[in-house]
């Protein structure tokens, strides 16, 4: 899962990445029950090791050949939450991407049936200004955590981009902090990431204090 820093821009972090949920593995894990039982039912059925060996291979075959795809498919997907943007990439040999950056997005639903909220899964619909419209994360582990840290990521940037100003600028900065500890409360900051984006928010602050008319 090293792809995504390659991306990152100079000033980009990581906030959170993962994997689809392991649901999506459950197809493989179906067919290697359903072949381990008709492999067991031919064993006992045929006498004749020659042909023992050759159902064991055809349903190792079979197996890789209905289950793998599942497989690669978790393997390949993953979704990236940085301070700028949601990052997700999917495919291995043929790759697709979708970006989308943090002060585009509008909107951040979640919605899980019962048995997703007994699994711990859902999907995210992400709503966004301009022609990319809606984004569907389908999968996605406890998706109701990641829309808080979308909510989240998405209110730093948008106050690191218009930055501190005018009367309420203490109030702003004091929100802009109080967004990267909830990051940090939830671990996907560091204390020395914080630290240093919490040095980035106060130098900003001071730099606009000083350019602004006296």
């Amino acid at each position: 899962m090293r792809e995504p820093e390659r991306l990152l821009t100079a000033d980009e972090e990581i906030l959170d990445r993962f994997r689809p949920h392991w649901k999506v593995l459950l197809p493989a894990l179906g067919w290697a029950m359903v072949l381990a039982a008709g492999v067991g039912i031919m064993l006992a059925a045929v006498g004749d090791p020659t042909w023992r060996w050759a159902a064991g291979v055809v349903a190792i075959a079979l197996w890789l050949l209905l289950a793998v795809r599942s497989v690669v498919a978790w393997w390949a997907a993953i979704y990236v939450l940085t301070t700028e943007r949601i990052i997700v990439r999917t495919g291995l040999l043929a790759r697709r991407g979708t970006e989308i950056p943090l002060e585009s997005i509008v909107n951040v639903l979640f919605s899980q049936r019962v048995i997703e909220r007994l699994l711990g899964y859902g999907d995210v619909l992400i709503e966004s200004a301009g022609s990319q419209g809606q984004s569907r994360l389908e999968d996605i582990p406890d998706p109701q955590g990641f829309q808080s840290e979308v909510h989240a990521a998405r209110e730093a940037r948008a106050m690191m981009l218009s930055g501190p100003h005018d009367p309420s600028s203490a109030r702003d900065l004091v929100a802009q902090l109080e967004a990267l500890a909830a990051l940090r409360e939830r671990g996907h900051l560091t204390d020395i990431e914080f630290e240093q984006g919490k040095a980035r928010l106060l130098a900003h602050d001071d730099t606009t204090d000083a350019d602004a008319p006296r």
